[in-house]
């Protein structure tokens, strides 16, 4: 028999296989719901090529991958059907660290004992939860989030009927690793995710250079913190924790700065001695500060002093208390209030005239992270800084990993 005959249909079927296990997807999202004001999209296809891809680039770690996985457990053997594209999404009006994602089940039972393999506690009614992740079986599906607040209302609009609307994958997302959408009305804003080698990349363009150069600048400092906000930046954090902070405080610009710092923290507790007497006992314990100096600026310094003051923010020893760290003061002056700590003063760094959030990684802060565990724990120590950045309509949000032999997908 002719090879030919043989090869040319074989290697035609492995092309039309590697099409539609690698680049065919299916885009239509039926797993969000109408009242969904963001969503996440991952690209798993996208994603699982760039990993194999990696993977075979560093034959270095292929030892290392297969032990981990058999003592952890494979995702794609827990009894998920692993979708093109996982939808996770926010609903309006809840709280903010509120995320949600619905996922089809292959086989529940093999499911269970996949959570239950992961340390899962099982809370009754095909409820688990580990931390803060909580799921709820539910036949076929499951639904997964940070909170189970809105787990009955999720599973009638998205699984108790049929005429739930189905998005479309392109109106959130092009050819990315991924994608974080807001939904406002008609009104879809759609910002691209990137997984490079040492960095992820959230931007709404292509042209990311004032970012790099605000980098470059920050990076020459040695704060933990440092940023520069304007009205409008105000504005759009402020709706994270209270509609209402930015227009009752006539902020029209902050700037802060933050180091942390160890510290020795006294425990007093009471004991009582044979005779009944209360016998004081200190005990000491180090723990992370942070000293820091924020500046807001406003139309109406009085104002701004006063609205504090109406949400009982400050005492009557001028602390502000809405922060928790303590001590610190406040202090009103001609363009503002300042806030500032009392135990070891920092100064403000220079003005630069942008809008960024400047977070830079600190030992400090992930060994007193008591209640993450080990991974968690890995992944934020390997973290170099994360950067926020706006200019006009561009945004940018730049997570910048440490150098390391192997890129993030195989090290996170």
């Amino acid at each position: 028999m002719n090879k030919k005959k043989i090869i040319v249909p074989l290697v035609l079927l492995l092309a039309v296989a590697v099409y539609f296990v690698v680049f065919h997807k299916n885009k239509n999202l039926r797993y969000i719901p109408e009242n969904a004001d963001a969503v996440v999209l991952m690209d798993i296809k996208k994603l699982t090529g760039q990993y194999l891809f990696s993977l075979a680039t560093h034959p270095s770690h292929w030892s290392g991958r297969k032990s981990k996985g058999k003592s952890t457990g494979s995702l794609k053997d827990s009894g998920i059907r692993i979708p093109d594209f996982l939808q996770i999404f926010h609903i309006k009006d809840t709280k903010f660290s509120e995320w949600y994602s619905v996922l089809e089940l292959k086989d529940s039972q093999k499911f269970i004992a996949f959570l239950k393999k992961q340390n899962f506690v099982d809370k009754g009614n095909n409820r688990f939860q580990k931390d803060q992740m909580f799921i709820m079986i539910n036949g076929d599906h499951c639904i997964a989030g940070t909170s189970d607040l809105a787990f009955e209302n999720i599973q009638k609009k998205l699984l108790q009927t049929s005429e739930t609307p189905v998005w479309d994958a392109d109106k959130f997302i092009h050819n990315t690793s991924g994608s974080i959408s807001f939904i406002s009305g008609q009104k879809i804003q759609n910002f691209s995710i990137e997984l490079n080698d040492d960095e992820i990349e959230i931007k709404n363009n292509s042209t990311p250079e004032i970012l790099s150069s605000i980098a470059s600048k920050l990076q020459t400092g040695n704060h933990f913190l440092d940023l520069e906000l304007d009205k409008e930046n105000i504005r759009n954090f402020s709706r994270f924790f209270n509609k209402s902070i930015a227009d009752s405080s006539q902020a029209v610009y902050l700037k802060a700065t933050a180091d942390l710092e160890q510290v020795n923290d006294t425990i007093i507790s009471y004991e009582y001695d044979d005779n009944f007497n209360e016998v004081e006992k200190k005990a000491f314990q180090k723990i992370t500060q942070p000293n820091y100096i924020i500046d807001i600026q406003s139309n109406d310094s009085k104002k701004t002093l006063e609205y504090f003051q109406s949400k009982k923010w400050v005492n009557s020893e001028n602390q502000f208390t809405a922060i928790p760290f303590q001590p610190n003061t406040i202090s009103q002056n001609n363009s503002g209030v300042v806030i500032h700590s009392t135990r070891k003063p920092i100064s403000l760094s220079p003005r630069s005239k942008e809008n960024y959030i400047f977070i830079r990684n600190s030992a400090l802060l992930y060994s007193s992270l008591k209640t993450l565990g080990q991974t968690e724990k890995r992944i934020i120590s390997d973290i170099d800084y994360v950067l926020y950045g706006n200019k006009s309509q561009n945004y940018w949000v730049k997570i910048k990993a440490k150098n390391g032999e192997l890129p993030l997908i195989l090290r996170w």
